[in-house]
């Protein structure tokens, strides 16, 4: 039940939550929301992701700062994804060089994002750079947002099962200072999962 709540398979939780009798951590409706504000940064439509998570609880973004700034920072890579130069420089001016000018570690981030506009493409820009026009960069984007919401709902932000995993790797790893013994590629595990969920977000975005 844990990961199909965290993970956001509604249809799922609420059949194994009907079939093994077991009581709903969250309201199921929650879930719903959590993924359609997900979808909706994975496609790049990050205001349409702000009003849904108003909507939910207004709170969360007033009390996470670093939140609302990656999630105006990703605002600001859709404009330059988009050509929309204009757009992008007036946004970065107004929205995020005050929230900048309060922190060195936001300013770094738009100084970062800022230098996609020195090059004529992501591919003569170096890694550091260009990443942030990769899907793995929304990705990150809604997995904090994820994790916010699921905090605010007093629900675990990982999954008990990774968790689980994370451990035994320790364990592993303490156990074999002291003995000889046959492993199991623990960590293997961890990655291929993670390898898997990158992989499913990335097949969504070149669908659109």
């Amino acid at each position: 039940m844990d990961y199909l709540v965290i993970e956001g398979y509604k249809s799922a939780a609420e059949e194994f939550s009907d079939e093994a009798n077991v009581p709903p951590p969250v309201d199921f409706e929650s879930i719903e929301s959590r993924m359609v504000i997900r979808e909706a940064l994975q496609r790049g439509d990050i205001e349409e992701a702000i009003s849904r998570m108003n909507d939910l609880n207004p709170e969360i973004l007033d009390t996470n700062p670093a939140l609302y700034f990656h999630l105006q920072q990703q605002r600001l890579i859709e404009h330059i994804r988009h050509g929309r130069i204009t757009e992008a420089l007036k946004f970065a001016q107004d929205e995020l060089a005050p929230r900048g000018e309060e922190s060195p570690e936001f300013l770094a981030e738009l100084e970062r994002t800022m230098a996609l506009l020195a090059f004529d493409s992501s591919s003569s820009a170096p890694p550091t750079i260009s990443e942030l026009l990769s899907p793995a960069q929304r990705m990150k984007t809604a997995g904090e947002v994820n994790a916010a919401i699921l905090e605010s709902l007093s629900q675990g932000k990982e999954v008990k099962l990774v968790q689980l995993l994370k451990l035994l790797c320790w364990s592993e790893g303490m156990l074999a200072e002291r003995a000889d013994f046959p492993k199991i590629d623990l960590q293997e595990g961890l990655m291929a999962t993670g390898r898997k969920e990158a992989t499913m977000t990335d097949d969504s975005i070149m669908r659109e």
